[in-house]
């Protein structure tokens, strides 16, 4: 009995598991354990090869057909348009309002402009269905209009760079210097214990010679805020102030949420 009550705890549990971290993954999953004999041979190696087909086969063909029908269509990369990592568009975490999709090839086009090769990197956009439905860990990105992309960055030698200083493209900060506002202890001595998370989500720190580009991102950040389409911008307190982000759209986004000195958050009006 205990040993039926502990399988179906951890079929939950990984059902939950997937379903936050991808939307479609839990469905998926609960498919393939039901497509399984229970006394098969081999069963979960099975389960295993089932779920990764049918999760394959939902995530690049049905999905994006489907996400349409609620208002949302997959980020259209290009390779001056990419995700940081092949984790958020395996997750479905690559969906976005149309509106959304031209207004960040428009951005990519003119940053690339002015900085020849270097991309628009993008992290966490929106999952594809259902408006309300949460992107964790995120207090909002759940209706198509918000997205995260990356900070700008330079080599040694002055020169921006495409490389990025995470693995997941969150958690390293460029906090507060000097007489710089520290709105991270701030929030964290209101009890805001949640503010800085991003940082145990790193998954590691790589391209350790790279540094913060002031010039960059204070390029990117006035390319997006120039937008039309675009009624918010996200960013630190401080960096706001060290960036010389004048614009009425560049806002704080609350201690509620987390801090945004290692991204940039935007959104449609």
């Amino acid at each position: 009995m205990w040993n039926r009550i502990l399988k179906i705890t951890l079929h939950l549990f990984l059902c939950v598991l997937l379903t936050v971290l991808t939307q479609i993954g839990g469905v998926v999953y609960l498919i393939s354990v039901f497509s399984i004999r229970a006394k098969a041979k081999k069963r979960r190696w099975k389960v295993a090869g089932v779920f990764i087909g049918v999760y394959l086969v939902a995530t690049f063909l049905i999905v994006p057909l489907v996400a349409p029908q609620f208002g949302r269509e997959k980020i259209k990369n290009s390779d001056i348009l990419q995700a940081h990592s092949v984790f958020y568009t395996l997750a479905n975490r690559n969906y976005v309002r149309p509106e959304l999709n031209i207004t960040l090839g428009e951005i990519a086009i003119q940053f690339e402009k002015n900085n020849s090769g270097i991309k628009l990197i993008y992290l966490d956009a929106n999952f594809p269905f259902i408006d309300g439905f949460p992107l964790l860990p995120h207090l909002s990105h759940d209706d198509g209009k918000k997205i995260d992309v990356s900070l700008i960055y330079e080599d040694s030698k002055g020169q921006i760079t495409n490389k990025k200083p995470s693995v997941s493209g969150y958690g390293i900060y460029e906090g507060p210097k000097g007489l710089e506002f520290d709105m991270v202890a701030a929030c964290k001595n209101m009890g805001y214990f949640q503010y800085d998370f991003p940082k145990y989500l790193s998954l590691g720190k790589i391209h350790g010679s790279i540094l913060f580009s002031e010039k960059g991102t204070r390029e990117l950040a006035q390319y997006i805020v120039r937008q039309d389409a675009i009624g918010k911008l996200f960013i630190e307190p401080h960096l706001k102030s060290r960036l010389n982000l004048r614009s009425e759209k560049v806002r704080f986004h609350g201690c509620r949420a987390v801090r945004h000195d290692d991204h940039i958050h935007f959104q449609l009006k």
